[in-house]
């Protein structure tokens, strides 16, 4: 175990940890969408910028997810420098996310929700200009509809698909804005061969990927 101190209380972690996992362990919670459990800060993708915090030392504030703990650090998790980068990072999220809350399974249980409230921003929070499209709602997988306007990109689908050891072939299609999570792109069988575990529906945080008995379509 190392010992480390997080906004002028000590607590401790499981040396190869991250400050994240830390943290979280320990009550305090720090904004997150792309993280697991079970993640190292070797396997932490980082892709949704929400976790950033101040360490002593640092020149810059740093994602905790991918943040190694060590012993003597010192953290600051809620800097008004933090907090504003924070909601930028949301900003920037819900600029690519159709905010249509009462007609989402994940209303009450989103990820994006909780982090509105816990930053006091609200969903509307939009400075940015929307890079919206109206992507047509992707029906090719046999056992759920992707939304592509829910999808944040965290990733989190693909990534518990494949700790499951799932065979859906669940990964990133396209470039820029028109990226998606596709399942066909690489083999076109793939779907076809999915263990219905259907552990990337209920990891989803946004509501993007719905079964298809719930869909309404």
């Amino acid at each position: 175990m190392v010992t480390l101190t997080v906004d002028d209380r000590s607590i401790q972690a499981p040396e190869g940890s991250s400050v994240l996992a830390a943290c979280l362990s320990a009550g305090i919670y720090i904004p997150h969408l792309c993280w697991l459990e079970g993640d190292t800060p070797e396997d932490a993708p980082a892709a949704c910028r929400l976790c950033l915090v101040e360490i002593d030392g640092f020149a810059q504030p740093v994602t905790a997810c991918s943040q190694l703990v060590e012993s003597g650090m010192t953290v600051r998790t809620d800097t008004p420098a933090v907090r504003e980068l924070q909601k930028t990072a949301l900003k920037l999220l819900l600029s690519v996310h159709r905010v249509d809350c009462r007609n989402c399974p994940a209303n009450k249980a989103c990820g994006l929700q909780a982090t509105a409230k816990f930053l006091g921003t609200g969903l509307n929070c939009k400075p940015f200009a929307s890079v919206l499209k109206e992507p047509e709602v992707d029906h090719r997988h046999p056992l759920f509809d992707y939304y592509p306007n829910r999808c944040v990109l965290c990733g989190i689908c693909i990534r518990r698909c494949d700790q499951t050891g799932g065979a859906s072939g669940l990964s990133f299609a396209g470039r820029g804005f028109d990226t998606v999570v596709g399942y066909f792109d690489t083999d076109p069988q793939a779907a076809a061969r999915c263990g219905a575990c259907r552990a990337c529906i209920a990891a989803c945080p946004t509501g993007a990927l719905v079964e298809r008995e719930a869909s309404g379509e």
